[in-house]
């Protein structure tokens, strides 16, 4: 079969679910399944696929039309310019996340904490981006901490980053000048209207705190360290739902933090809640 045949046909059968992106999902498993870049995946139609080419992509394709993330078929995925392995044990790293690191790296900082750290995008990328920083990356998941150790090494920073598996704030110690955290925060009723390639195959527990309540648990038990782990002027950065902003601003604003604000994602989505402990006179 020839390249370009395969990815008509692939790009046809994935668009009734993968939309405008079944064409680059098709090219990306082509790329993965032969080893070609992007350049040569692209140029590629009249290409013939050997017969284990076409077995590698046939396999991926199937697991993609069970409805399998292709960060996971791929192993991983990119973010804030870098690539993060990911498995079933973290959630995939989103592009919505790059505005809480893009808020994080508008202010100096020295030592940052990532709670629920997943892969470690967040971490990794903030330490990768501020050679002199370090850092504490938590989790309650051991797998999780693997998978974000191994992320560490590979882009660098696995000397300035070191990994506690905790229930936030438990076993932390020490202060930070910036707090992060991507927390669970999808009330469990918008749980179960997620796409199938998030409810079958990303951890539940990263994407809900469960329960029939409101989804802003996570930020309640982030909130109740703040007092004895941010520094004086530090700053606190969290990822919220779209429909979120007002109840975690009364969140932040009860735990005493100053300047709180909303922060917009690139599609103009209530996405971050910021705000700053007092500095000291």
């Amino acid at each position: 079969m020839r390249a370009g045949d395969w990815l008509l046909r692939a790009g046809a059968v994935l668009e009734p679910f993968a939309g405008r992106e079944a064409g680059r999902e098709a090219r990306l498993m082509l790329g993965a399944a032969s080893g070609w870049s992007a350049a040569r995946v692209a140029v590629a139609r009249d290409e013939g696929l050997a017969p284990e080419v076409l077995g590698r992509a046939e396999a991926m394709l199937e697991r993609r039309l069970a409805r399998e993330p292709l960060a996971l078929i791929l192993g991983e995925w990119g973010f804030f310019g870098r690539s993060f392995a990911v498995t079933r044990d973290t959630l995939v790293p989103r592009p919505d996340t790059e505005t809480l690191v893009e808020l994080a790296l508008a202010e100096p900082f020295g030592r940052v904490i990532d709670l629920g750290t997943g892969s470690g995008a967040i971490a990794v990328t903030l330490l990768a981006e501020r050679g002199a920083a370090s850092g504490v990356a938590t989790d309650l998941s051991a797998g999780a901490l693997e998978v974000a150790g191994g992320n560490a090494a590979r882009h660098g920073v696995a000397g300035r980053l070191a990994f506690v598996q905790a229930d936030w704030w438990q076993g932390v110690e020490g202060r930070f000048d910036l707090i992060v955290s991507n927390p669970p925060y999808v009330s469990a009723a918008e749980y179960d209207r997620l796409a199938p390639e998030i409810t079958r195959y990303e951890p539940r527990a990263a994407l809900t705190p469960g329960g029939d309540g409101d989804g802003l648990s996570a930020y309640r038990a982030i909130l109740a360290g703040v007092g004895l782990h941010l520094s004086p002027g530090g700053r606190v950065l969290v990822e919220i739902g779209a429909a979120q902003g007002e109840a975690v601003v009364a969140l932040f604003a009860a735990a005493g933090l100053d300047a709180v604000a909303v922060h917009p994602d690139m599609t103009g989505k209530a996405r971050v809640v910021s705000g700053r402990a007092r500095a000291v006179v």
